[in-house]
């Protein structure tokens, strides 16, 4: 069967790039289609490897004649243009629940890092600090665990949060099926009632700055906000300035608007946890992700039918 080209446009590893080649011819644009190269030549790319947060958009799809398929490496797609796919014939696929226990764990450590204060009495402790950073911290048992979003990864985190003792309650645009958890209406009311309000929806233009002022004052000052999604579900201005103020106990962030860009105002802040954008990696969830990427790419290749289409 003769060799495909597919175009990476986002960062993999080399494990990735490396059982990709061994079937496909593949070039690698890390920073996007748009960055070029001049190995590409547009008219024989048949598929490519995207992500939610890079994409692929009406414009990239027009560039590529021969575009037969978008493969989203991981689960989120929102800056893919699934209309103009389908305009254009273009199949879509991406990666669910791959990842979903990386990420659910990874928010339920910056839930206990921010809340125990983990990283700044581990900084002052070196410094030889010890009666003065004995003080206090919440902790998760018995407090109210508030989700935005109640999909695969949203119920993941809720299991561990009840596993922790903690009271589960959600909000979404319509109730969710064969969850026993109750749900309210929106994120205000949702803030209102939570301890520790973890941030787990989709994002795309529905869901930017859904976490608002409001929100975070609804949340209060003993109130801790965790990001797991997409930085642009939280309005990081409104953020920093309750942030400074006390307006709300603290924030774990593994993603934020600009990213990779840190904002300088988070980076001075003593009483935020920030990771980058890293938590659904780990070993097992990679291997899942580059075996359903295969798999979808190989399916389409030889005309079987292709697993979580989108388009």
């Amino acid at each position: 069967m003769a060799r495909k080209t597919i175009v990476v446009s986002i960062p993999v590893s080399e494990k990735c790039l490396s059982r990709l080649s061994s079937a496909y011819d593949v070039i690698t644009l890390p920073n996007g289609l748009g960055s070029g190269s001049p190995a590409l030549d547009t008219s024989t790319v048949w598929a490519v490897v995207t992500n939610g947060s890079t994409g692929l958009s009406q414009a990239d799809m027009a560039q590529l004649p021969g575009l037969d398929l978008v493969c989203s490496y991981g689960a989120g797609y929102e800056n893919i243009d699934l209309g103009a796919a389908r305009q254009q014939g273009v199949r879509v696929t991406h990666a669910p629940n791959t990842n979903m226990e990386t990420v659910a764990d990874h928010a339920l450590a910056l839930m206990l890092a921010v809340s125990r204060d983990i990283c700044a009495r581990d900084r002052a402790l070196r410094t030889g600090a010890w009666a003065a950073i004995r003080s206090p911290r919440p902790t998760l048992s018995g407090s109210r665990l508030g989700m935005i979003g109640l999909g695969n990864i949203g119920q993941a985190i809720a299991r561990r949060g009840e596993a922790f003792g903690m009271t589960v309650t959600y909000t979404t645009p319509e109730t969710m099926s064969g969850v026993a958890w109750p749900r309210v209406p929106d994120a205000v009311a949702l803030a209102g009632i939570s301890d520790f309000l973890v941030v787990a929806c989709p994002g795309g233009p529905a869901t930017r700055h859904l976490v608002n002022r409001e929100v975070l004052e609804a949340l209060g000052p003993k109130g801790f906000l965790v990001n797991i999604s997409r930085g642009m579900v939280v309005d990081t201005a409104a953020l920093v300035e309750v942030l400074q103020r006390g307006g709300i106990a603290g924030a774990g962030l593994d993603v934020f608007e600009g990213e990779p860009e840190l904002p300088t105002p988070l980076r001075d802040l003593d009483n935020v946890v920030l990771t980058p954008h890293m938590a659904g990696r780990s070993p097992a969830a990679e291997e899942a992700q580059v075996t359903a990427l295969l798999h979808n790419l190989d399916a389409a290749r030889e005309g079987r039918a292709l697993t979580a289409q989108l388009a």
